[in-house]
């Protein structure tokens, strides 16, 4: 999906690596104090991915985040049921929107666009209004609950390296969020192995395709 404001160059570049693209238009949420929360007012526009459930050609879909990158098959996720996602690295009894497994629906999307506009959600964004929508996630059973390898953030906290040795062969989506990025900043050293195999999938397999001005 793309929204206003995108690039000629960049759409160009998508549609030719994307088998369909599709135009959306711009949800973007007003509850700026909750969004002052997280230093983050950029996830204002987060709303906007509330289109995702528009998508009708499809009967179920998996939503990656942009910022997402997927290192090992995951079809097998298609076999899970709806709604699917993987705990949140900060606070785990609320999901990670990065990931998740869902069915379009005009009456989900509906519902979506009716709690943006007449609630408010913790973080004033798109994860928090999911959550909410969704806020028996954490008691549903283990076919809605993806392992943590689905959604890793690589954001080290106590005893995060250590468990990392255990499951690295098994992580399936690498998920850079927050502020730091490994196409903004290539002298990250919190997980310097995540950044790292970014910039070997960008320069072996991505660069030849990307235009030179925006390299």
């Amino acid at each position: 999906m793309y929204s206003d404001g995108i690039s000629c160059t960049i759409l160009n570049l998508l549609k030719a690596v994307y088998d369909k693209t599709s135009y959306c238009s711009v949800i973007s949420s007003t509850n700026l104090e909750n969004l002052a929360l997280s230093h983050r007012p950029g996830l204002a526009s987060t709303l906007t991915k509330i289109n995702c459930w528009r998508l009708f050609s499809y009967s179920k879909c998996v939503f990656l985040d942009a910022d997402t990158l997927v290192i090992q098959n995951i079809d097998e996720l298609f076999e899970r049921p709806s709604f699917t996602a993987a705990p949140d690295f900060g606070w785990p009894d609320f999901f990670n929107a990065g990931v998740f497994v869902y069915e379009p629906s005009e009456e989900i999307y509906r519902s979506l666009l009716d709690l943006a506009i007449s609630q408010e959600t913790w973080d004033g964004g798109f994860q928090g209004l999911l959550n909410h929508f969704y806020n028996d996630w954490n008691k549903l059973d283990e076919p809605y609950r993806l392992p943590f390898t689905y959604n890793v953030c690589p954001n080290a906290g106590l005893g995060y390296k250590a468990a990392l040795k255990v499951v690295a062969t098994n992580i399936k989506i690498i998920h850079f969020m927050g502020f730091d990025k490994p196409w903004l900043n290539i002298s990250i050293t919190g997980m310097p192995c995540f950044w790292a195999y970014w910039q070997y999938i960008f320069h072996h397999k991505v660069r030849k395709d990307v235009p030179k001005e925006l390299v």
